[in-house]
C-alpha cells in the first residue's frame, strides 16, 4: 500500500474524530442550554403541555414532571414533589398552582407569569372558539344528544373525584360530619362557597388548634379509668358495658345569603322616546355630548359586565380549595339563579366544554366570559379566576416553610379539606340537575362511575366516548 493512501486513510480517521468530538460537544453545550430556565423556555415548554394536556388533574401533573424533572432537568423529585403539595394546599388548581411555583422558584415572578401564561393560553383560545360557535353547533340536529353524553360523563368524574377525595380527607368523625354539611349548606341552605370554606376552616381550627391539643391528657385519664373500672369490674364480677361513642356538635344555621345587585340592569341607557329631531333646529349644527357618547354605549355596557362578571370570578377564585369542580355551584349560582346570564343547560356544557378542552377545569370561565360580555369578557374572567391563586402561590412560594409549618394554617385546611369533598358531591348534583333529563343519561352516569372506579382510563377519552354514544344512539333510535 501506497504512503499516500495510507495518508488518506490516516486524514479520514481523524476528520471522523474530530466530527464526533463536535458533535458531542454540541450535544452536551444544547443539553446544558436546555437545562438552562430562560424566560422563553419556561413559556415554551409549559405552552406544550397547555396544548397536549387533555384529561386534568394527575395526566397535566405527569406531563409536567416529565419535562421539568426528567427532560429539562429543572427540578428534582423532591422539589418536584414540594411544588405539588404547595399547589394542592392553595385555591384554584393544582395544576397551575404548580406551575406558577416553578416559574417562580426558577425565574422569579417573571418566571411564574410565563409559565402560567404559557400553560393557559392555548386552552383559553380553543374555549373562546369554541364559545363563538357555540350557537351554530348546538342549532345542528341532535347535538343536543351529544352535550348529553358529555354532562353524563361529567357528573361521573366528579362523583368519582369527591369520592377518591373523601377517602384521603375524612380519616376523622368530624370531617365526615362536614362533607355532609358542606353538601346540605350549597343544595338546601343556597350557602355561597365563600362561606362554606371560611366556616370549615374555623371548625378545623377551633377542633385542631384547641381541643386536640387536651387529647394526651385525656387519653392517659381515659386510660386511668378504664382501667380503674376493669379492676372494679373484676373483682364485682359485673360484664363490660357497650361503649359509649360521642357524636361531635353540630355547626349554628348563621349562614347569611349575600348576592350581587343585578349590575347589568340599568347599565344600557335607552334613548327618550318622544324625541323629534325637528325640536332642535341647531342639533346638526351643535353636536350634543351624547351624540359623541351614544355609539360607546354598547361597549360600556359591555365593559360594565365584564367587570361585574370578573369581581365574581376574583372573589370565588380566592377561595376555590380543591379544583375547578368546587367553584361550579357558586358560579352557576352566580350567573344563571342570580344574574340570568345563561340557562341552566348552557351552564352544563360549558362544564363539559371544560372538560374536553386541554388545560385546568377553570378555563370553563372564558366560555362563562364570552357568552355574558364577548372577547373582554372571556379575558377578563380567565385573568380574574387565575389572579387569585397566583398571587397565593408567589406570596407562599417566598416564604413556604413557613406556610407549611404553621399550626393555624394546617388547621384550616384540614377543616377546609373535607368540606371541598362535599362542595364536589354538590357540584355534581347540580350539574346532573341541569344536564341529565333522561333514563339514558342516568344509566351512563352510572356506567360511566363503575368504569373510572374500576379501570381509572384517562377521562378525555371518557368524555368523547359517552358524546359520541349518545349522539349515534340518538341517530339510530331516532
Amino acid at each position: 500500500m501506497s504512503q499516500a493512501k495510507v495518508s488518506r486513510r490516516t486524514y479520514g480517521r481523524q476528520r471522523v474524530r474530530k466530527i464526533k468530538t463536535r458533535a458531542r460537544y454540541g450535544h452536551r453545550k444544547l443539553k446544558q442550554i436546555s437545562r438552562t430556565a430562560t424566560l422563553g423556555g419556561l413559556f415554551l415548554s409549559f405552552l406544550k403541555i397547555g396544548i397536549t394536556g387533555f384529561g386534568g388533574g394527575l395526566a397535566v401533573l405527569t406531563q409536567i414532571r416529565n419535562v421539568v424533572v426528567q427532560q429539562r432537568g429543572w427540578l428534582g423529585e423532591p422539589d418536584f414533589i414540594e411544588a405539588l403539595a404547595l399547589g394542592q394546599s392553595l385555591p384554584g388548581t393544582s395544576a397551575g398552582n404548580a406551575v406558577t411555583y416553578i416559574g417562580f422558584r426558577l425565574r422569579g415572578w417573571r418566571g411564574a407569569s410565563v409559565s402560567l401564561s404559557g400553560f393557559v393560553l392555548p386552552s383559553m383560545l380553543m374555549m373562546i372558539a369554541l364559545a363563538i360557535f357555540y350557537d351554530g353547533f348546538r342549532a345542528l340536529p341532535k347535538t343536543d344528544q351529544l352535550f348529553h353524553g358529555f354532562n353524563a360523563a361529567v357528573v361521573a368524574l366528579i362523583a368519582v373525584t369527591a369520592w377518591r377525595m373523601g377517602k384521603q380527607t375524612s380519616s376523622k368523625h368530624w370531617q365526615r360530619i362536614l362533607i355532609v354539611l358542606a353538601f346540605a349548606a350549597v343544595v338546601f341552605l343556597k350557602a355561597t362557597v365563600i362561606e362554606v370554606i371560611l366556616l370549615s376552616g374555623l371548625v378545623g381550627i377551633g377542633i385542631e388548634s384547641f381541643t386536640e391539643r387536651q387529647l394526651p391528657r385525656l387519653e392517659r385519664i381515659r386510660g386511668f379509668a378504664a382501667r380503674r373500672q376493669k379492676r372494679i369490674r373484676t373483682r364485682l364480677g359485673i360484664r363490660k358495658p357497650r361503649p359509649h361513642q360521642f357524636v361531635g356538635g353540630y355547626l349554628t344555621e348563621a349562614l347569611a345569603e349575600e348576592r350581587l345587585r343585578r349590575m347589568s340592569e340599568g347599565l344600557v341607557t335607552q334613548p327618550e322616546e318622544g324625541y323629534d329631531a325637528d325640536e332642535d333646529s341647531d342639533a346638526e349644527d351643535k353636536p350634543s355630548m351624547g351624540a359623541f357618547l351614544l355609539p360607546a354605549i354598547p361597549f360600556l355596557a359591555k365593559l360594565g359586565l365584564a367587570l361585574s362578571l370578573s369581581f365574581i370570578f376574583l372573589r370565588i377564585g380566592a377561595v376555590t380549595f380543591g379544583g375547578g369542580f368546587v367553584m361550579i355551584p357558586e358560579i352557576e349560582n352566580e350567573v344563571v339563579s342570580s344574574h340570568h346570564w345563561l340557562t341552566h343547560q348552557e351552564f352544563a356544557d360549558a362544564t363539559a366544554l371544560g372538560q374536553i378542552t386541554p388545560g385546568p377545569v377553570l378555563i370553563m370561565a372564558t366560555f362563562v366570559g364570552y357568552r355574558v360580555a364577548g372577547t373582554i369578557g372571556a379575558l377578563l374572567s380567565t385573568i380574574c379566576v387565575f389572579l387569585p391563586s397566583f398571587l397565593m402561590t408567589i406570596a407562599a412560594g417566598s416564604s413556604l416553610r413557613r406556610f407549611r409549618t404553621n399550626r393555624q394554617t394546617q388547621a384550616f385546611l384540614r377543616g377546609v379539606a373535607p368540606a371541598v369533598t362535599g362542595l364536589l358531591v354538590a357540584a355534581a348534583w347540580s350539574i346532573a340537575r341541569a344536564g341529565i333529563h333522561t333514563i339514558i343519561g342516568a344509566s351512563m352516569a352510572v356506567i360511566i362511575l363503575v368504569i373510572l372506579m374500576r379501570f381509572r382510563p384517562n377521562p378525555f377519552w371518557i368524555l368523547i366516548g359517552a358524546g359520541l354514544f349518545r349522539f349515534v344512539m340518538a341517530l339510530v333510535l331516532w
